[in-house]
């Protein structure tokens, strides 16, 4: 799958980050759901709606890459791409840049399973795949 990243502005606030104003490494976990939501806001698929209807979506698998530190003040994007679509299964990937000075910081992917109102894996409902692929 070929397309275009969704970009999430972040700025770093100072409770981002540890005693010496570099942000705390799981926090890039955090920014990554907060970009993943976004993507699939843009494309007209809330969560918390799907949620209300017994459909949602858990991470199985979570990696980062740290190149960089993101510091205290600085603004950074995450650019997200939804990288596949298989049966109940979405996989999302992750660039953390510093547009300042274009610096690549961080790089990742999480891995979702879609499940029921019972936590039981069910397949991508087809409205929200046609909206989203």
């Amino acid at each position: 799958m070929s397309e275009r990243p969704h970009v999430t502005p972040v700025e770093i606030y100072y409770e981002d980050t540890d005693t010496g104003g570099v942000v705390y490494y799981a926090n890039y976990l955090k920014y990554f759901e907060r970009a993943r939501t976004q993507l699939l806001k843009s494309r007209g698929v809330d969560p918390a709606e799907w949620v209300r209807k017994g459909v949602t979506f858990a991470v199985t698998h979570a990696e980062a890459d740290y190149r960089r530190p993101a510091v205290y003040g600085d603004l950074i994007e995450v650019e997200t791409t939804l990288t596949v679509t298989r049966g109940t299964r979405l996989s999302f990937g992750y660039i953390i840049i510093r547009p300042a000075d274009g610096e690549r910081l961080v790089t990742g992917r999480t891995d979702m399973a879609c499940l029921n109102e019972t936590m039981r894996p069910r397949r991508i409902p087809d409205e929200i795949l046609t909206l989203i692929t």
